[in-house]
């Protein structure tokens, strides 16, 4: 997926671009007055799209492979139906929705409307849900198209929203490997959190069994050697030799957070010392720095670090300053 902008009043080559950019279908409307404005960013994996109509753009589609498509409208409304029940949905300003099964042909109208469009691997969701040891774990899918409530649907658009606006729209951070994978993750996480779903979070009796010390010490050293590596717990816990879903108790029992929780305290660690180690006449922003580590919302990060330290980020930087 690239980048791109695509701005017509042609209904034949909205058509063409609508094809090659998601899937091939057959688009109908009012040929008198179309409007179609589409642009994409890309961070690794995932695309936000940002589309508006200006008519009813009905349309006809195939099977959209193997992606997952999320859509959150802002305005106007899109109708949609999936086959082969050929259900019909509705969602209008505010609704956040999985656009279609990745797998299923749909079609529907876009009835005037401006909404996003967020396009990921399915191996995402997969990568922060618990396997089972042992096993090649299975890929979780998705088993309803709207949110389980209203607030995780709102926070899951808050989310889509801030990935849109400050992290796809800074071309220095949507390239920094450490954010994409944090924020990938963290996106996925959203979209755990609030559509139903066949991922198995629970601990089971041999997970833990299996959550001792030594598998916290395993996973720790591991964390501790690899924290510049784009990590998920799927890699923790299989360098601990356990599940995903022991791992997360074992450290819940025995330092009182997650895998995630204390690799991203590892890299506050590795932030501390570089503000530490850096001359501000360089020209070195804090920022910068928490970028490199993978954190990227500043105000998160802050309060994190102050969490951590007792004073601002800034103020490290500038403390051995004359």
């Amino acid at each position: 997926m690239e980048t791109l902008v695509f701005d017509s009043n042609d209904l034949e080559l909205t058509e063409e671009f609508l094809s090659k950019a998601y899937t091939r279908m057959r688009i109908g409307g009012d040929t008198e007055r179309t409007r179609a404005h589409v642009a994409r960013d890309v961070m690794g994996s995932v695309s936000v799209d940002t589309l508006e109509f200006n008519y009813d753009m009905s349309h006809d589609a195939e099977p959209l492979g193997n992606r997952i498509c999320l859509g959150s409208v802002y305005s106007g409304s899109i109708v949609r139906q999936c086959f082969p029940d050929a259900s019909e949905s509705s969602f209008g300003p505010g609704d956040v929705f999985v656009y279609a099964p990745h797998d299923l042909p749909y079609n529907g109208v876009i009835q005037r409307a401006r909404y996003n469009l967020v396009m990921f691997d399915p191996h995402l969701l997969t990568r922060v849900a618990a396997t089972l040891p042992g096993r090649t774990p299975e890929p979780v899918r998705l088993t309803g198209d709207r949110p389980v409530s209203a607030a995780a649907g709102r926070h899951l658009t808050q989310t889509i929203a801030y990935l849109r606006d400050h992290v796809l729209a800074d071309p220095d951070l949507r390239v920094q490997p450490l954010i994409v994978s944090s924020a990938s993750q963290y996106l996925a996480a959203g979209v755990l959190n609030t559509f139903p779903s066949t991922a198995l979070t629970d601990p089971t009796i041999e997970d833990r069994h299996d959550a001792h010390a030594a598998t916290v010490r395993r996973a720790v050293a591991f964390i501790d050697d690899h924290v510049d590596r784009d990590l998920g717990v799927a890699d923790i816990a299989a360098a601990a030799y356990v599940s995903v879903r022991t791992v997360q108790y074992a450290f819940r029992r025995h330092l009182g957070t997650t895998p995630m929780g204390y690799l991203r305290q590892a890299r506050l660690a590795r932030v501390h010392a570089d503000l530490l180690a850096a001359d501000p006449a360089t020209g070195v922003t804090v920022t910068a720095v928490a970028a490199r580590w993978g954190f990227f919302h500043p105000g998160r990060f802050a309060a994190a670090y102050r969490g951590a330290y007792g004073r601002s980020p800034y103020l490290t930087l500038l403390q051995d300053t004359p």
